[in-house]
């Protein structure tokens, strides 16, 4: 068993049932999906090394293969037609999603450059969280001597929350680093 998923079981649910005043543990809210997300700039469209370095980026990161997003409609401002690949993004459930909220608390976000904490704005109708990190280096499978290029991706972690509060005080149980209401004036 994963080892934050047996958190989630054993510490977790108590926690939250007994905070919020849930009467059935099925009551309490839990983490859906994760979503990783790499959109194809403009000018790398067209550009095949950039999609194959976006691919065997998320590959790396994820363990699964992206899926690519197309174009709904074009749109000549952008030279983008009908149906080209604008981006990729790769869905985890189960056990890779535990695996990867781990990995993503305890060693990508220490990793990155001037953290100090999430900010709970980011945290968006009780329902998600979306981070977005400028360089894909941050994340420890990916070996920064190695990589032809750097682009930027998108977390979202989905729950069944109904509320921010209660999305809040769920992924600060799973370890997330918010940042205190006192510093939010001090950046």
């Amino acid at each position: 068993m994963n080892r934050l998923y047996k958190k989630y079981q054993e510490k977790i649910i108590p926690y939250m049932a007994k905070t919020f005043s849930y009467k059935n543990k099925m009551a309490v809210p839990k983490i859906k999906k994760v979503v990783l997300n790499v959109g194809i700039p403009a000018e790398n469209l067209n550009d095949d090394k950039f999609v194959k370095a976006i691919t065997k980026s998320l590959e790396q990161i994820t363990g699964q293969k992206p899926v690519f997003t197309r174009a709904k409609k074009s749109i000549s401002a952008f030279k983008v037609k009908q149906g080209m690949k604008v981006g990729a993004k790769v869905t985890l459930r189960g056990k890779r999603m535990y695996d990867f909220i781990d990995k993503l608390v305890n060693i990508t976000l220490p990793r990155v450059r001037d953290f100090r904490g999430l900010d709970k704005d980011l945290v968006t109708g009780g329902k998600s969280l979306t981070i977005g990190f400028i360089e894909n280096v941050v994340f420890p499978e990916i070996n920064s001597e190695k990589i032809e290029r750097m682009h930027g991706l998108e977390v979202t972690i989905v729950s069944n929350a109904e509320d921010n509060k209660e999305m809040l005080a769920l992924l600060t149980a799973f370890g997330f680093p918010f940042k205190k209401d006192k510093d939010k004036n001090n950046l």
